[in-house]
């Protein structure tokens, strides 16, 4: 097998400025921590990436920096998600001439959706109009629509079509789907961080964390343990990995949490793009111990090995 998608791969966030574009400087530094850290690939233009709420010009520019940052050292995969066939194309077309090559696809949002048949005629002719990757992205908080292991097996039969993302929660779906991909080149990553340590025990590629660029060795070592099917270790670190999920669900949203935990690295700011809810100061100072808490959690586990 010679998979191009594995491992610890965050949906990174998009760091902006005051006018909400881009932070250049900022993001490549924050990328190539990542890259340092030992994380395995990016997600960019992600929803922890605030894609929908970036201009289009700002959406392509987070991508830009991402591609060229990262170069060949780690894979990016770009989110193209939209809401029609026409606008995703769109976009991939825009994603090959920043040299993006897998994009992230969902089923389309703010519609009625109709049927699954909707979304496996969306990737057919998605997958005829380019030759970089697809991800397949089930996300059904966001779309409206979870997909069925039925119709993630059709779609995997479309050109291009190389893995699955799955951040619908629905593990017997996501087991039944590690059968069916059994043996290939089909990368299977678990997009819900309370399932990443027994999804590798039974064979995921990998899992999609955003919290993972604060907490990199933590999270590559967790991989590491999950890959080798020490089921003991893995367990151990399945409580590890938890903790640190906490940590996004103490703000209203998420995406304050996650930007200003990684604001403490220093590369980044903290700031969301409006109208999200910002960080309150009673929260920084909670998130702050809870770092401090999950830090001194590692290093004890660590101790006792």
């Amino acid at each position: 097998m010679n998979k191009k998608y594995y491992g610890v791969i965050p949906p990174i966030i998009t760091p902006v400025d005051a006018q909400e574009n881009v932070d250049d400087e900022g993001f490549r530094g924050l990328l190539e921590h990542c890259i340092q850290g030992g994380l395995h690939g990016i997600f960019v233009a992600g929803s922890n990436g605030e894609t929908l709420a970036l201009t289009q010009k700002e959406r392509d520019n987070s991508i830009r920096i991402a591609v060229d940052q990262c170069g060949d050292r780690v894979p990016v995969m770009a989110g193209v998600m939209d809401s029609s066939t026409r606008r995703v194309i769109e976009n991939i077309k825009r994603l090959e001439q920043l040299g993006g090559k897998c994009a992230v696809v969902t089923s389309i949002f703010y519609a009625r959706h109709t049927s699954q048949d909707e979304t496996i005629r969306h990737f057919e002719k998605i997958s005829k109009e380019t030759n970089v990757d697809i991800m397949i992205y089930n996300i059904p908080m966001f779309t409206g629509l979870s997909l069925t292991a039925n119709t993630i097996e059709e779609i995997s039969k479309f050109d291009g079509v190389v893995g699955y993302k799955d951040s619908s929660g629905n593990f017997p779906d996501f087991q039944k789907l590690l059968t069916y991909f059994e043996g290939s080149n089909f990368s299977m990553l678990q997009g819900a961080t309370v399932y990443s340590m027994v999804s590798m025990l039974i064979g995921a590629d990998g899992f999609v964390p955003s919290i993972a660029p604060l907490f990199p060795k933590l999270f590559v070592d967790a991989f590491e343990a999950g890959g080798s099917k020490n089921i003991d270790l893995s367990m151990k670190y399945d409580v590890l990995l938890r903790e640190t999920s906490k940590i996004l669900g103490m703000t209203k949203s998420a995406t304050a949490a996650n930007k200003f935990a990684l604001s403490t690295l220093g590369f980044t700011h903290k700031r969301v793009i409006d109208p999200q809810d910002p960080i309150k100061k009673d929260e920084e100072k909670n998130i702050l111990e809870k770092i401090s808490e999950i830090n001194g959690m590692y290093e004890a586990f660590k101790a006792s090995l």
